[in-house]
């Protein structure tokens, strides 16, 4: 028996060796993917990377305590990333059985027998077995199997990743929207009591003669307009809340947050842009984590060409020798090798080798298109923070502007006669419209930021 399980080795270690290596090779990254080049991916940026935007740690760009609490809940509590735990913990499990298929699977199935002829004594026979079985499959199967699982396994990690980097983005998204909002609510409200103090200005103005109706009813329409703009904004701020509320999976509720300061967010990119987005960017290493999936599936399709070896061995005690009970029991041993080469199977061995590269070369088109579409998209975010950042200095300078020329105005409406009071209403709203316009630029700059954080991949660490 040993010997022709010895025979049977044999030969399918001689058709290991005729099925060729390419069963048992590791995923590499393609020829045409290894040849992109890095900077094509981008526009109008220089290489640099002497500061890795990506690499930095989320707690070291979101320097806010309260917004690092934020993080921390949500990233504790959200439900796609206790779900995408959940994931992972199976992923393992089923890496686990791929690993342990190396080894046989054990069966004990005692069995026993009473019988009696014509009302004599009882014969009683027994077996005590343990079965040993080896199903190695065909050529490279195990092999691929386990490298196959160990992708999937990985790639549970890095969606769990992108999770982190969208929920890391949305709270700081959403925690600066707050602050951007409650300033704009401290502005307006501040430009209200302005507007206020103007209009018992003008009723006493009117009353020396100075202006009319019109221009008093002119006030008076301008502070009702500007005070209806109180509610929308606390609108808009519950929904936020409540929108991080969700995220945190909690009940709506107030959120603690501190003033609005754009020094909240660190982060310097006047050196130059990082160019390792196969490095960072999720989405991009799920693509070829995906293609390597495929891969190993090519290799699979291949091996059922090839033979597949099965052992079985069981080793026992029993007392039932045929015709014959022996007391007390003996051992018994038996084995059995068995290989199966495939011959004919109607053409499915082919066809799923065919679909299997298809589904490769699939693979490989939506790698290389999540290489494009990475490129754009921090091209995109690294536009949107230069043009942030040129609008906040042009406001900066508006709105220094427009307060000296509200100041004059004002001046000249009160203790002269060479302006008038739409001259005043105009420069009033032009101020309180730079003003809040001033807000909303310093927030897209932050905004800018965090999206360039996310495209480039930043946020799981």
């Amino acid at each position: 028996m040993f010997t022709m399980i010895k025979k049977l080795f044999y030969i399918f270690s001689c058709g290991l060796l005729l099925s060729g290596c390419h069963l048992y090779t590791n995923y590499e990254r393609p020829e045409s993917i290894q040849q992109i080049d890095s900077l094509a991916l981008y526009r109008d940026i220089v290489a640099a990377d002497s500061v890795n935007f990506a690499h930095t740690p989320w707690r070291e760009v979101f320097v806010d305590t309260i917004l690092q609490r934020h993080i921390e809940k949500v990233l504790e509590q959200n439900a796609d990333m206790r779900k995408a735990q959940l994931t992972i913990e199976t992923a393992e499990q089923v890496l686990k059985i791929a690993k342990l298929a190396y080894i046989p699977s054990l069966t004990f199935t005692p069995q026993g027998s009473s019988s009696s002829f014509d009302w004599s004594k009882c014969s009683n026979t027994y077996t005590l077995p343990l079965t040993a079985t080896w199903n190695f499959g065909s050529m490279g199967t195990l092999r691929n199997t386990l490298k196959s699982g160990e992708v999937t396994l990985t790639q549970t990690h890095v969606a769990k990743q992108a999770i982190q980097t969208a929920l890391v983005s949305a709270v700081a998204n959403m925690y600066f929207t707050l602050g951007m909002l409650d300033e704009q609510m401290k502005t307006t409200q501040a430009t209200l009591k302005i507007w206020d103090r103007n209009v018992e200005v003008m009723q006493a103005m009117k009353q020396a003669g100075m202006v009319n109706d019109v221009a008093v009813s002119q006030a008076k329409a301008n502070v009702i307009e500007l005070r209806t703009s109180i509610p929308q904004l606390q609108n808009s701020i519950r929904q936020v809340e409540n929108a991080l509320c969700k995220l945190a999976g909690e009940a709506p509720h107030a959120i603690e947050r501190a003033p609005f300061n754009v020094q909240g967010i660190a982060y310097t990119l006047d050196t130059g842009l990082p160019i390792q987005l196969l490095s960072n960017r999720a989405d991009v290493k799920i693509q070829e984590l995906n293609l390597a999936s495929k891969f190993y599936g090519v290799n699979l399709a291949r091996a059922s060409f090839y033979p597949s070896l099965n052992l079985n061995a069981t080793l026992g005690f029993t007392n039932s020798a045929g015709s014959m009970v022996i007391n007390p029991g003996k051992f018994i041993f038996n084995a059995v090798a068995s290989v199966v080469q495939p011959i004919f199977a109607n053409g499915r061995l082919k066809a799923n080798l065919k679909i299997s590269q298809n589904e490769y070369e699939s693979a490989l088109i939506d790698f290389s298109q999540s290489l494009v579409t990475a490129g754009t998209e921090v091209s995109d975010a690294l536009d949107a923070y230069k043009l942030a950042e040129e609008q906040l200095k042009l406001r900066q300078e508006e709105v220094v502007i427009l307060e000296k020329t509200v100041e004059k105005v004002n001046t000249l409406f009160k203790h002269s006669n060479t302006t008038t009071y739409l001259e005043t209403l105009t420069a009033q709203q032009s101020l309180l419209s730079a003003q809040l316009q001033l807000i909303n630029d310093n927030y897209n700059k932050v905004q800018a930021a965090i999206s360039l954080y996310q495209a480039l991949g930043g946020g799981w660490k």
